[in-house]
């Protein structure tokens, strides 16, 4: 069977030489226009300078053609002074004077032209004339009330060379300009390219595991932006593995410890078979896979937490929905403690009380709150919503009539791994929750604060959110 050929990809043009290009292409048809329309104004005002003199010899010959003494019209010139007349040192020149009849008064037999309109004194035109293309005039000239013809015809050698010499001495200092522009222009794109190639040389040879930011030389403002996106990339990068490895490290380090009770529990009921011993053990099995999946649960809250800020998507939020689930959800393992758990506030401005958040994050905060209160707190939990339209903040409080904590210690238990005395007692949890919630608090632009309840016995967790 055989493999199907693989499509040739096409190289993709150069960016130095796009840029060059793009520069250069207009500036070369303005040269070409402008050495084009150059040339034309010249060679139009060189061709007048050339058949006025062409029209003055025409007016010289005429003013001899006059009518003698018996009445018969002739050219009053004897050779030397009509060769005197028409001398010209680099050009040829020819000339025929025409009676009405067209016949050859004088001069010599030239190609026929088109004589001048009546409204006109002279004509010019080109002819062929010995092998030659030649200019000529037709001057109208009224001798006796007749009309005679002088032709004066020149040679075009010192015409052309006029218009090559213009074309050389002009369009070529232009031209050789242009290609001094080009060069500069290219040397001017390369050194201002280099950091470009110097970036794609670093990240070519970089260490896949290196995300320290990339050197960036002052450049231009678009190379500079390119670094600075790679950097916040590499940024973003370094926070993601380095949240990963977190996760890891901490998932290997706390759970190890309740797998491996859970592992001894299972042993010691299997060497025991005495029913009321294996009972005993399943209950301390059962109590430590709780603990185990309440850890997974905050370790995965808070890896989380961590890429949350990466793609963090906030819309409007209404927080009196998401309190009465909260309390749903917690309801059975607050009567399995017999502890009470309500809440307040939720019909007082609850259209108010509406932020600009995640609802996951919400959640979040609100199940690590009222899991510690459950945990750690007396037989009163109650979630308070309270909204200061003056401050343009909302209040989300979880309060419980527990032993409190102490004020040296409230920074603290926001760290992750610290845990108050009464976790320290009971040997639950792993001092995460409060943790999560200062992160999930700080995800949102709000912040968690540890206080005292207004009755003064019980602890505060409150988190203050911005209205939407």
């Amino acid at each position: 069977m055989s493999t199907p050929a693989q499509p040739v990809k096409t190289p993709t043009p150069s960016l130095r030489i796009r840029m060059l290009r793009h520069a250069m292409l207009p500036l070369a048809l303005t040269w070409l226009i402008g050495t084009v329309v150059t040339l034309g104004v010249a060679s139009h005002f060189t061709e007048r300078a050339f058949d006025r003199a062409l029209l003055d010899d025409a007016y010289a010959v005429a003013s001899h053609v006059e009518a003698q003494p018996g009445g018969e019209v002739g050219l009053m010139l004897t050779p030397n002074e009509l060769k005197a007349t028409l001398f010209d040192q680099v050009e040829a020149v020819h000339f025929a004077v025409l009676r009405p009849d067209s016949s050859l008064l004088a001069g010599a037999k030239l190609a026929s032209i088109r004589p001048p309109l009546l409204a006109q004194p002279f004509r010019y035109g080109n002819m062929l004339h010995q092998g030659q293309v030649v200019r000529a005039v037709v001057l109208r000239h009224e001798v006796q009330a007749q009309a005679y013809l002088v032709v004066v015809a020149h040679t075009t050698r010192v015409r052309n060379e006029l218009l090559q010499q213009m074309l050389l001495y002009g369009a070529l200092p232009l031209l050789l300009l242009l290609g001094l522009f080009g060069l500069a222009l290219w040397r001017s794109i390369q050194r201002d390219l280099a950091p470009l190639g110097q970036l794609q040389s670093a990240l070519a040879h970089r260490d896949a595991r290196a995300l320290t930011p990339v050197v960036i030389s002052p450049s231009t403002h678009e190379i500079e932006q390119v670094g600075l996106a790679v950097n916040d990339l590499f940024d973003r990068l370094g926070r993601s593995v380095r949240s990963q490895r977190e996760f890891i490290g901490n998932v290997a380090h706390e759970l190890r410890t309740p797998l491996a009770r859970i592992r001894a529990l299972a042993d010691h009921g299997q060497a025991h078979p005495d029913a009321s011993v294996s009972q005993q053990q399943l209950q301390q099995i059962a109590t430590s896979a709780e603990r185990a999946g309440r850890l997974v649960n905050q370790l995965l809250d808070l890896a989380i937490a961590d890429e949350a800020e990466l793609a963090l998507q906030k819309q409007r939020v209404a927080l009196a929905p998401l309190i009465g689930q909260a309390v749903l959800r917690h309801l059975d393992k607050a009567d399995a403690r017999g502890v009470d758990l309500g809440a307040r506030g939720l019909d007082e401005g609850t259209e108010e009380a509406q932020v600009w958040a995640t609802a996951a994050l919400i959640e979040g905060i609100l199940d690590n709150l009222i899991d510690n209160a459950l945990r750690y707190g007396g037989r009163t939990v109650t979630i308070e919503l309270t909204t200061d339209p003056v401050a343009s903040t909302c209040v989300l409080a979880v309060v419980d009539d527990g032993p409190g904590i102490p004020e040296s210690a409230r920074s603290d238990l926001t760290q992750r791994w610290t845990q108050g005395r009464q976790g320290l007692r009971l040997g639950h949890g792993a001092g995460l929750g409060l943790s999560i919630v200062a992160r999930y608090a700080q995800l949102l632009g709000a912040e968690l604060q540890l206080g005292s309840a207004d009755h003064g016995r019980g602890p505060r967790a409150s988190v203050i959110l911005p209205l939407a």
